[in-house]
């Protein structure tokens, strides 16, 4: 029994918008008694599940806040010296409180609305600085998932822009190895051959195209490849390095020996290891692979009065208009994460930077001194931050147990040999600790003179003059101005005071799920026995969080009605990757290697064609008929003309638009009759939990997003993780870790990220989103974000068209307004609604997906009624100042659309030459005199921005000159 109704603060009642009292006037105005008429009208019962989720009952707050302590209090916090990407930092207590634990940082969504996303994008414009200045190269993005996915997609970069060279790529041996194992699973479904092996042994030829390097080494070594870098080139070869972004304050910058695209982690910048994420992967490179570049690039440009502006640059290179052509399938960065990252640039400053490295490189080198003199060999002469101590296995053994006892994790090679990485957060005490650890024969006096004394300056490194920086960077001003707490706050918050987030208004964005991220979920998520922990330590030292991550992973399974589930995958495109990988596993284990079509409907999300192209499949699109339904005699067409080459169908359920397609079942039926498996795109799960089940329908796959279903806030445009359930017989090819032990099976498809469960860090907000709202709250949930859709489109059909409707003429959680007519009818777009409803104080829709000239509108769970009206109102309102221009009393481009969005500057100059008043255009709604929210800029030139490519901070002259 459900013991949470016992409790008046449940979460269900903290978490879900409506009132009892609003719920009954949406049904009256739907024409309905009860929510269970509604669920009836909209779900079909042929699908729908029998009996409860099996769950716990679900907890409080309160409760919940005692469960995942104990769950955290499980966890042994070690000091971690095992390095290999990951490292103790210290986040300055400034930014962990206005940015990771700041809603109007958190619970942004993805930059697409620029003029409300001015705040955002600076800061990521920052990043990118921070990244360009460091690496020396011209071209970086604002992010992407980790190391690994950034090193495998600068190896599909390069294999796409050396088409007519041979199919090989050269790894050094001394890489990360998660690194090189995700981009070993990366190279295989496309036929790119990897060869590991020492750098120096490389052999460049015609059947080469790209070789990754590590810098330094992942032992600690610091190489010089600049001879390797001019003899690649000459070979029309490209090189791509892996560089430690902190040592880059001291090393020489990849750029300038030759590099062609650098790539790394943000991570030590200020943000937890959390067990191995999520933390920002960097990605840049020379200015000849702009256009191919994976992920986002932020970009300066102008708006309408020419005022120096924001925007996400070269947006034509994304999966959502490229779809199969796409230059990757990445659709969520870690953009939250890059944020915190650039913050700490900017705190610290390159002198605090180059502060905070020169002590960590002093440490390791006295350290390193003090192991010779106790008798140890270190291996390497040149290194930063690690080093690799000589030993054999049985010395091994020993200092391992030390080492244990002490609470200390290193890095233990099989040739018998230690690797140590010293980080930011090491003190005296650390220090001392390690060497007790190698002391075996407790020889030490307890003299710590050896940490503390002043070395003098030429003593300073194990840095080859040759190899050491001399150029300077990140000297933008905005780097040297906010290293006092006091200007650093202001200007984080000057920032956010400039985007539109959920404490706001609501997001409206269909597909996108913008829920409220509750405080209670975000709350473990900083607590150090969750957030401090190396993603590579033993087993017994992450007992609490294996626990939770198996309850998740139980609980997911539950949901969906599947077998199994991985939490690897750290965005939905990467869940819908690795799905498509197990289905192309399962049919290579069954001698069916010729399975490669991938049949996907017309109306999917453009991540699904760009997925299955990586997978290496081919893609096969399928039509939807006139109700948004997939036009089933086109699907039997296409599943015969394939039937012996059919590996998969491609499904979102409920559809992109908007319904519950009652043929699931059929379809499923059809494609396993004909050998191919049903991959069903989780998105929308949101409209089905404790309702229906992919896997009771059919699907043998399915990917989830707990960024959007499951509660992980957006952050503007990421944290995301997008875990996969699988039916029983796919359970033996989910993936594995060459590192840490997630699936034993032989038949494990490889890592498809660098950590073995991903974004763990933020995994406890779905365990707690799950945990307070138990079986009856998730069920509650899904009926709620149908009824508010419901109602809204209700609301709305008498002023715009409903594009699609189920059978008895209802949506599901989201619903398509049919805005195509302005095209056709006026010199007004859909773009112009989206620009003016930022002068009501609200996100726009997402526009012109899955169908061209709509809007998709998504309330979610969350939004109150009396939300819900008030965007309703403004679509209204908007939809009569349409009606002005369709009628001739204005021209389209006189109109307040056309205008829009009006900015404090446009309304209070001086001159104003519109046809409209300034109160029509700043004041479009009561509500906007109690709570403005001002757009920081007019309408942005996203032409101009292309075409004159700025991916980082100007100099000085160049932001006066724009002004």
């Amino acid at each position: 029994m459900d013991a949470s109704h016992l409790h008046s603060d449940r979460f269900e009642n903290r978490h879900i918008g409506p009132s009892t009292s609003q719920v009954a006037e949406m049904l009256e105005v739907l024409g309905l008694n009860t929510v269970d008429e509604l669920i009836d009208e909209t779900i079909p019962a042929k699908i729908r599940m029998v009996g409860n989720l099996d769950l716990p009952d679900a907890l409080t707050e309160t409760e919940l806040l005692d469960g995942l302590a104990a769950h955290a209090n499980a966890n042994r916090v070690f000091r971690s010296y095992i390095g290999m990407g990951y490292y103790g930092t210290i986040t300055p207590p400034a930014i962990r409180r206005g940015v990771l634990e700041n809603a109007s940082w958190y619970t942004q969504y993805t930059p697409y609305q620029a003029e409300i996303s001015q705040g955002r994008l600076e800061a990521l414009l920052n990043f990118q600085t921070v990244i360009v200045d460091l690496t020396g190269l011209e071209i970086a993005n604002a992010s992407l998932l980790d190391e690994g996915t950034a090193a495998a997609e600068a190896m599909t970069m390069l294999n796409r822009k050396a088409r007519r060279r041979g199919n090989r790529f050269l790894v050094a041996s001394d890489a990360h190895p998660q690194t090189i194992e995700v981009v070993r699973t990366r190279a295989e479904p496309i036929d790119i051959e990897i060869v590991v092996q020492p750098h120096n042994e490389f052999v460049l030829d015609d059947t080469v195209f790209g070789i990754l390097v590590q810098y330094p080494a992942s032992d600690g070594n610091i190489c010089d490849y600049t001879t390797l870098c001019q003899e690649a080139h000459t070979e029309d070869i490209s090189v791509v390095v892996a560089a430690d972004l902190l040592s880059l304050t001291l090393l020489r910058p990849p750029a300038e020996f030759g590099a062609d695209v650098a790539i790394g982690s943000t991570q030590r910048f200020g943000v937890p290891m959390g067990f191995g994420g999520p933390h920002a992967a960097y990605f840049a490179c020379t200015d000849r692979f702009k256009r191919q570049t994976p992920g986002r690039i932020i970009g300066v440009t102008n708006d309408t009065d020419g005022n120096r502006a924001f925007r996400m640059a070269l947006q034509t290179r994304e999966q959502h208009i490229r779809r199969d052509k796409a230059t990757s399938n990445i659709c969520t960065a870690q953009v939250l994460l890059a944020i915190m990252a650039s913050m700490y640039a900017v705190y610290h400053g390159p002198d605090g930077l180059r502060q905070i490295a020169e002590r960590v490189h002093l440490l390791t080198r006295r350290f390193a001194n003090r192991l010779s003199s106790l008798g140890y060999s270190i291996r390497h002469s040149n290194y930063f931050d690690t080093i690799r101590i000589d030993t054999d296995e049985n010395a091994q053994s020993i200092i391992q147990k030390r080492a244990l006892d002490r609470e200390i994790n290193l890095r233990y090679f099989e040739d018998g040999s230690i690797g140590v990485s010293l980080d930011q957060a090491v003190s005296v005490r650390d220090l001392e600790n390690l060497q007790d650890a190698f002391d075996v024969d407790d020889t030490s006096d307890g003299d710590t003179n050896w940490i503390t004394t002043e070395l003098a300056s030429d003593q300073l490194g194990a840095i080859d003059p040759s190899l050491s920086r001399t150029s300077e960077f990140l000297t933008h001003p905005v780097f040297h101005d906010h290293h006092s707490e006091t200007k650093l706050t202001r200007y984080m918050h000057w920032l956010a005071s400039k985007d539109l987030s959920l404490t706001t208004s609501m997001i409206p964005l269909g597909s996108c799920t913008m829920k409220l991220n509750a405080a209670a979920e975000l709350i473990p998520i900083t607590w150090s026995s969750f957030s401090q922990i190396h993603p590579f330590v033993p087993d017994d030292q992450v007992s609490g969080y294996r626990k939770m991550i198996g309850e998740l992973e139980d609980w997911l399974a539950a949901i969906t009605g599947f077998a199994a589930t991985s939490l690897q995958p750290n965005s939905g495109a990467s869940g819908e990757y690795a799905g498509l990988l197990i289905i192309r596993a399962y049919h290579m284990d069954r001698g069916d290697s010729d399975r490669r079509v991938c049949l996907i409907p017309s109306s999917a999300h453009g991540t699904n064609p760009a997925s299955a192209v990586m997978a290496g499949m081919e893609v096969v699109v399928v039509g939807c008929d006139d109700l948004g339904n997939i036009d089933t005699d086109e699907l039997r067409a296409k599943v015969n003309e394939n039937a012996d080459r059919l590996a998969a169908i491609m499904l979102t359920y409920p559809s992109t638009h908007g319904v519950f397609e009652i043929g699931i079942r059929d379809i499923c039926d059809l494609i396993h009759e004909n050998g191919g498996q049903v991959y069903l795109d989780g998105a929308n799960m949101n409209a089905q939990m404790g309702y229906c089940q992919p896997g009771d329908v059919g699907a043998d796959v399915c990917h989830l997003n707990l960024h959007k279903t499951f509660a992980i806030p957006h952050g503007g445009g990421g944290p995301g993780v997008g875990p996969i359930c699988v039916a029983e017989h796919l359970t033996k090819y989910l993936p594995g870790h060459p590192l840490v032990t997630v699936n034993s099976s032989p038949e494990a498809i490889g890592p498809v990220a660098s950590a073995p469960f991903g974004s763990a860090g933020v995994l406890p907000i779905s365990w707690a989103y799950i945990a307070m709202l138990g079986s009856a709250g998730l069920r509650r949930s899904t009926e709620i974000a149908i009824l508010n859709a419901n109602y809204m489109a209700e609301r709305l059909s008498s002023h715009y068209e409903i594009l699609y409707k189920g059978a008895n003429g209802r949506v599901a959680h989201e619903f398509i307004l049919d805005l195509r007519h302005l095209r056709s009818e006026t010199s007004l777009t859909e773009v112009d609604v989206a620009k003016r409803l930022m002068d009501y104080g609200f996100h726009a829709p997402t526009m012109s997906w899955p169908v061209v000239g709509t809007m998709m509108i998504e309330p979610t769970e969350s939004e109150s009624k009396d939300e819900l009206d008030r965007f309703c109102d403004a679509m209204i309102s908007i939809r009569s100042e349409i009606q002005e221009v369709e009628v001739g009393l204005i021209k389209g481009e006189d109109s307040l659309l056309a205008n829009a969005p009006h900015t404090a500057g446009m309304v209070t100059a001086n001159e104003w030459g519109q046809q409209y008043t300034r109160e029509q255009a700043a004041f479009p709604a009561p509500w906007t005199r109690d709570h403005k929210f001002w757009p920081s800029v007019r309408r942005v030139d996203d032409a101009a921005g292309d075409r004159n490519l700025v991916c980082s901070c100007q100099s000085v002259e160049a932001y006066a000159d724009s002004v």
